[in-house]
Parts: structure tokens; C-alpha cells; sequence
């Protein structure tokens, strides 16, 4: 029998008001799923909704409509104090390391303040668990008193990702956590988040545009075009053969070491469509190379089809759905 997900996202929309009072719509009809241990990379352009999305799951932002369940209780119902016990198992990390971090209190107390808001121990259990968890993510001895601008962009990275896991979630939402970091720095982060998760069976949803970190990292992955998904699939037959147009074209932008394996350029025409005021029919249609009539009137679901024998979901006319 297969295990249930861990996380449950339905039908997710945010409208924001916009300048002349109608809506922007951020979020459109998110769903997707993650399981325990899993990391899903959440990929796309800028603007498409990807932030907004890691916000919205944990009711730093909220929704609009649609259901987010996790462990099978849908977390948009629940009341503060309710709402205060979840937080426990589901934590983030923020893309800037020097602005998600208070540069008037030292590192101790920012990573033990979760401690202290749930209640987990006495202030020196609170620091003895602080020292543990800051040894974990390979900070040295004594970084507990210090202030964040004194260490490094890597190094305060690594005081953030302390935070979130000090209260031992099970996901944790990554938003852009590497971007802010130069390459050679990067790629530590990565694999600490890796050893992290193996070792304590952390899920991971992993906003990014960076193709090549998400490809690395994910096991998953859902590409956002619009403030929606338009494919998810496993990270390998994503990345050998693109489905919808859009992946096709974000993909082929993506650039590569070698010129083994090149895929030719695919440049899209026209802008990215206002989100105040979305097209008809599928989101993508005025930029489509390969545009059908009913691509301008009615709105593909994402569903399930099977392509080359494989199943992914995808939201295009071009495939039809794969019957239930």
C-alpha cells in the first residue's frame, strides 16, 4: 500500500488587489503533493508566483481559496493556537541570510527563539539544543555569541537553515535559499541540505530559478508559468524530455557546460501576460509556438497523460488526458 502524502495542495489560489482595484491573480488553482523524505523543486520565470506559493502554504500569506493538507488536517482551517502547533512541523527558509535574520540579537537567540515560543525546555536546555544544532549545519564552536554580521553569506545561510530545523519539522519550504550566495558556496549548502534531509527525514518543497540547483537537488519537480503548474514530473524525465511548450522554452534557456546534449533555443514571442488581467483559454497561449484554436478559449487541467510510457501531470491541449 502506498503511503499517504505528506502534503496535500488543492485548488490554491491568492488574488492580490491590484492599482485600480481589481484582482491580481498570484495564485491560480495550485495542486500538487509532496511526500515524507521527498524534495519537490518548485521552478519558473520571475513574477510567476513561485514565492508567493511557499508563503501561502504556511499562512504567511493567506489564500485566497483552495485546501493545504498536512497529515491529513487542512492547515487553512486551523485557529492561532491550532495554526501555533503545526508551525512546529513546518518551518522555511528565506532567500536573503542577512535580512531574515534580527541584526540586533546573536545567533543564540535566534535560533533557539522558536524553542522558547513552543516551550521546549529551560534557557539552558534551550542552549544546549542552540549548540547542537548549529554543530549540525557545520558551525564552529562558540558562533552561539555572536551577532549574524559576523559571519559570512554562507555562514548566516547555515545559522537560517539552523532555525528551521531546531524544532525538528518534517518539511521545510526553501525559498531561493542559494540564490543570494556565490557559486563555490552554493553547492555546500546543497549538499548540506541533502545530509540534512537523509538524516532527519526532512521533505522539501525548493523554490528556485535555477534550473541546475534544482535539478540536483530534487526528486520532483513542478514548473509554474502564471501563478500555476503547467507539468510536474520526476526530475530525470522532466529534464530529457520536456513536455508542455513552456518547459520546452525554459529549458532550452538553461545553460549548459558542454555542447553535449544542447537543446536548440526556443525564443518565445510577446510578453509575459499581466496577472491583473490573464488571458482566456491557457494562460501561455499568446507565447505559444505550437498554439491550437481551442488553446484560446478553454483553459487545459492539469492532468494526468502518458508520454513516452511514463505518467506526469500536465496542463496542455497538445496531449490528451490519460483515462482514470
Amino acid at each position: 500500500m502506498t503511503a499517504a502524502p505528506l502534503l496535500r495542495v488543492r485548488n490554491l489560489s491568492k488574488r492580490f488587489r491590484g492599482a485600480d482595484g481589481g484582482p491580481v491573480h498570484a495564485l491560480r488553482s495550485v495542486g500538487f503533493e509532496v511526500g515524507a523524505g521527498e524534495t519537490l523543486g518548485i521552478v519558473g520565470e520571475s513574477g510567476c508566483g513561485k514565492t508567493t506559493l511557499g508563503r501561502t502554504l504556511l499562512r504567511l500569506i493567506e489564500p485566497s481559496d483552495g485546501e493545504v493538507w498536512f497529515e491529513n488536517e487542512n492547515i487553512l482551517t486551523l485557529d492561532r493556537r491550532a495554526l501555533l502547533r503545526r508551525r512546529r512541523q513546518l518551518q522555511m527558509i528565506f532567500q536573503d541570510p542577512f535580512g531574515s535574520l534580527n541584526p540586533r540579537h546573536k545567533v543564540g537567540w535566534i535560533v533557539g527563539e522558536p524553542l522558547a515560543i513552543h516551550g521546549l525546555g529551560n534557557r539552558r536546555q534551550i542552549r544546549d539544543k542552540v549548540v547542537e544544532t548549529l554543530a549540525l549545519v557545520g558551525l564552529e564552536k562558540g558562533a552561539q555569541d555572536r551577532y549574524p554580521h559576523e559571519f559570512s553569506g554562507g555562514q548566516r545561510q547555515r545559522i537560517a537553515i539552523a532555525r528551521a530545523i531546531v524544532l525538528e519539522p518534517k518539511l521545510v519550504i526553501a525559498d531561493e535559499p542559494v540564490s543570494a550566495l556565490d557559486v563555490s558556496i552554493q553547492s555546500q549548502i546543497l549538499n548540506l541540505l541533502r545530509t540534512l534531509q537523509r538524516a532527519l527525514g526532512l521533505a522539501l518543497v525548493f523554490i528556485s530559478h535555477d534550473l541546475a540547483v534544482v535539478r540536483h537537488i530534487s526528486d520532483r519537480v513542478a514548473v509554474m508559468y502564471l501563478g500555476g503548474i503547467v507539468e510536474s514530473a520526476e526530475t530525470d524525465a522532466l529534464f530529457h524530455a520536456p513536455t508542455h511548450p513552456y518547459t520546452q522554452a525554459l529549458l532550452s534557456a538553461a545553460p549548459r557546460a558542454t555542447t553535449a546534449g544542447r537543446r536548440r533555443r526556443i525564443i518565445l514571442e510577446g510578453e509575459l501576460p499581466d496577472p491583473a488581467h490573464p488571458p482566456a483559454g491557457c494562460p501561455f497561449h499568446p507565447r505559444c509556438p505550437q498554439i491550437l484554436d481551442r488553446c484560446r478559449e478553454e483553459k487545459p487541467d492539469l492532468a494526468l497523460r502518458r508520454i513516452d510510457g511514463g505518467d506526469r501531470r500536465l496542463a496542455c491541449h497538445l496531449h490528451p488526458a490519460t483515462p482514470a
